[in-house]
């Protein structure tokens, strides 16, 4: 299983948000390349970088501080927040980025998913982001009408490769992940499951990993020391 650092983005700055929620807000690192750089020094492979200023209104206004961490710290990076033009995906495939990730865009423009996913195949993920069974958009400040499991059939039938799935309950909170979530999305889908939100022991990651799910994000678990990534790394190698 692979493991994704993360690094979330505001003001340019290193951050974390409780259970996604913007007012709460701890400000980890004002140097983000820095801290990119030594998950790189920790053995890391890959990087997942969410854009929280275009999660909530649709710009790209981190994308500097997107390059310099694709270009200076040599780790595959995964990018989310905001993506929501065929421009913005462009921008970003441009810099290096392994992968760009729709959220928002996904859920209200099915259109603009099934061509994106159709003309940069494996390179588009899609974000699915669970509070209360059902999918978040916009930053998570809102909730839609579609099933986390209904919208999964969906992007499997268009082709998506890769899911990142987040319950958004447990996100910041460092309570746990949601193994029985993860453990019915790898049951019915045979798309690559990345585990999001809560991932916060290596008995979490020796656990995802023997359901051979194919990634783990990693945040405050790391940023408060909870976690230590180079141990992370090795658990994940090894399954349950």
């Amino acid at each position: 299983m692979n493991i994704f650092p993360a690094i979330d983005l505001i003001d340019g700055c290193a951050v974390r948000l409780f259970k996604g929620d913007y007012a709460q807000k701890t400000v980890y690192s004002d140097d983000p390349v820095s801290v990119a750089k030594g998950f790189a020094d920790a053995g890391a492979e890959y990087i997942h970088i969410v854009d929280l200023d275009g999660a909530r209104d649709g710009s790209n206004a981190n994308i500097e501080t997107v390059r310099r961490i694709v270009s200076e710290s040599g780790l595959k990076a995964e990018i989310g927040g905001g993506i929501r033009s065929k421009a913005a995906i462009e921008k970003y495939l441009d810099l290096g980025v392994m992968r760009v990730i729709l959220g928002t865009a996904a859920v209200t423009d099915e259109e603009f998913l099934f061509s994106s996913v159709k003309e940069y195949g494996e390179r588009v993920a899609v974000g699915v982001d669970i509070k209360d069974g059902f999918v978040a958009i916009k930053g998570w400040t809102e909730t839609s009408k579609l099933g986390c499991f209904e919208f999964c059939e969906k992007l499997e039938s268009i082709g998506v490769k890769t899911v990142i799935c987040t319950d958004i309950s447990k996100d910041g909170v460092m309570s746990g992940t949601n193994i029985e979530l993860y453990k019915e999305l790898s049951k019915r889908f045979k798309m690559d499951i990345v585990a999001s939100g809560g991932v916060s022991s290596l008995e979490n990651i020796r656990t995802l990993a023997g359901m051979d799910m194919y990634g783990a994000i990693l945040g405050k678990a790391l940023y408060t020391g909870a976690v230590d990534l180079s141990e992370a790394i090795k658990a994940a190698e090894v399954s349950a």
